[in-house]
C-alpha cells in the first residue's frame, strides 16, 4: 500500500485527485496452494483523468491495463490490486472481468464504492467469478491525503484574485 501511496502523491503533484495503484503478482499453484515464485510489483499507476482527458484515466484501470501487457494476457490470475481508495463501479467491474485474486484498498467511498460501501461487486453470486476485497489498509492516512487535497482546492476557490 505504501507503493500506491507514493504514486497518490504523483498524481497529486500532476494535480490530479491522489489516488495510486499497484498491482502484484504472486503466482499460486493451484494444486497446492503454494506460491510458485516470490510476489512482484509487476504495475504502477496514477490517476491521470485530467492529464489525458480519459474518463477510464483511474489509478487502478490503468495498473491493470499494464498488469495485463506485463503478463500478455487479459486474465490477471495470481494478482493483487492495491489502491488507495475503495474501487468505483467501472474499475471493481475490470477486476472482475480480469479475474484478480484480491483488492486491497485504503479509503472507503462514501460516494461510488463498489467493494463494500455502496455495492459488493467482488462477491456478487450473479457474477462469474468473485474475488476477496480487504478495506481500510492505511485507511486513515489514504483518507487524509485526499481530505486536504480537496480542502486545498476548495480554498483556492474562495480565495481573491
Amino acid at each position: 500500500m505504501r507503493l500506491a501511496i507514493d504514486e497518490a502523491r504523483r498524481a497529486e503533484g500532476l494535480g490530479e485527485v491522489p489516488i495510486g495503484a499497484v498491482v502484484v503478482y504472486e503466482p499460486i499453484d493451484p494444486a497446492t496452494r503454494r506460491p510458485l515464485a516470490e510476489p512482484q510489483v509487476i504495475a504502477r499507476a496514477c490517476n491521470l483523468r485530467e492529464t489525458t482527458r480519459d474518463p477510464a484515466g483511474h489509478a487502478e484501470f490503468l495498473a491493470m491495463r499494464q498488469a495485463s501487457a506485463a503478463l500478455g494476457a487479459w486474465r490477471l490470475a495470481g494478482c493483487t490490486v492495491y489502491v488507495t481508495l475503495e474501487p468505483c463501479i467501472m474499475c471493481a467491474g475490470l477486476m472482475h472481468q480480469a479475474r484478480i485474486d484480491r483488492c486491497v484498498y485504503g479509503a472507503p467511498d462514501p460516494k461510488a464504492g463498489a467493494l463494500g460501501t455502496l455495492y459488493r461487486i467482488n462477491e456478487d453470486e450473479r457474477l462469474n467469478h468473485n474475488f476477496a476485497a480487504a478495506p481500510g489498509v492505511l485507511g486513515d492516512e489514504c483518507a487524509e491525503m485526499l481530505r486536504a487535497f480537496f480542502a486545498r482546492k476548495r480554498r483556492k476557490r474562495t480565495e481573491p484574485r
